[in-house]
C-alpha cells in the first residue's frame, strides 16, 4: 500500500481528456468544389482558459478557431474546444499560472490538431497540417503584456 503523500509533494497529473464542444461549417459547399484554383487564406485564434472544479482537480480549455477565405469569400469555419481534468497539487502562484497556461494546452494540442485535420478532410477539403504552437512563448507573451498594460495603468 502506498504511503500517503507529504501536503508538500507536488503532484500533476492527466485524469481526463475530451471533446467539450466542436463545430465545423462550409456556407459555400457545393459550390467550393467546383472551382480548380485552391489558394485559401487561413486564420488561426486559439485561447486558453482555466477553471477548477474541486479539490486538487481543474478543467484546462484550449479554443481553437480557424477560418479559410479565398479573397472575402468564407470556405469553412472551425471552432472547436478541447478540454482536460488535470490533477494539479502543491503548486502556486506563477508555477501554477504557468502549468495551466503553458503545460496543459501543450498537453491538449495534438489532440485538438488530429480532431481539427479529421474534420476539413470530412469536410471535402484537401489535407491541413497545423503546425506545432509554442505556448511557452505565447504564455511569455501574454505575461509581458499584462506587465506592460499594468504598467501603462500606474502612469
Amino acid at each position: 500500500m502506498a504511503e500517503k503523500e507529504n501536503s508538500n509533494d507536488k503532484q500533476l497529473a492527466i485524469s481526463k481528456i475530451y471533446l467539450k464542444d466542436c463545430s465545423f461549417e462550409s456556407p459555400r459547399s457545393p459550390a467550393i468544389f467546383r472551382t480548380s484554383e485552391w489558394k485559401p487564406q487561413t486564420n488561426l485564434n486559439l485561447r486558453s482558459s482555466h477553471a477548477d472544479v474541486e479539490d486538487n482537480f481543474h478543467e484546462v480549455v484550449l479554443t481553437i478557431t480557424i477560418e479559410a477565405r479565398d479573397e472575402d469569400k468564407s470556405l469553412f469555419l472551425i471552432e472547436l474546444q478541447q478540454a482536460g481534468i488535470f490533477e494539479i497539487a502543491g503548486y502556486e502562484g506563477e508555477e501554477m499560472q504557468a502549468i495551466v497556461g503553458s503545460f496543459c494546452p501543450n498537453i491538449l494540442f495534438p489532440y485538438a490538431r488530429e480532431t481539427i485535420a479529421a474534420m476539413i478532410q470530412k469536410g471535402g477539403f484537401p489535407e491541413f497540417v497545423l503546425q506545432p504552437i509554442n505556448f511557452d512563448a505565447l504564455y511569455l507573451q501574454a505575461k509581458q503584456q499584462q506587465a506592460q498594460g499594468a504598467a501603462a495603468e500606474a502612469h
